[in-house]
């Protein structure tokens, strides 16, 4: 079953960009889980500015990575299986996660 990339509900909960500058990091809060289900990579957004930019973490193989990312180049992203390129996104939006801290998150 095919999800919606980011929802309403979920453009609601995301702040904005910088409002959790004065918050240390740990205590960030998470509100949208990407992932990809056929490979390694999990993106956690904790702020948005509404259009097209995430910060969050990044974890492609080891270690978490604080940053930017962008929901365009997220949903862009077409699904590659033994080699073939499929016509299904390859990330993925976690439907049954909660905003957590990003210390909770990021070991989720």
């Amino acid at each position: 079953m095919k999800t919606m990339f980011l929802t309403a509900e979920n453009r609601k909960q995301l702040p904005p960009l910088y409002s959790q500058e004065k918050v240390a990091t740990e205590d960030h809060m998470v509100y949208v889980k990407f992932f990809h289900p056929y490979g390694a990579g999990t993106w956690l957004a904790m702020e948005f500015d509404g259009k097209d930019q995430f910060f969050g973490a990044v974890k492609i193989h080891d270690d978490w990575e604080l940053g930017y990312f962008s929901l365009a180049e997220l949903s862009s992203l077409k699904a590659k299986i033994n080699g073939r390129t499929m016509p299904f996104q390859a990330i993925e939006r976690d439907r049954y996660f909660k905003p957590m801290p990003y210390s909770k998150a990021k070991a989720a």
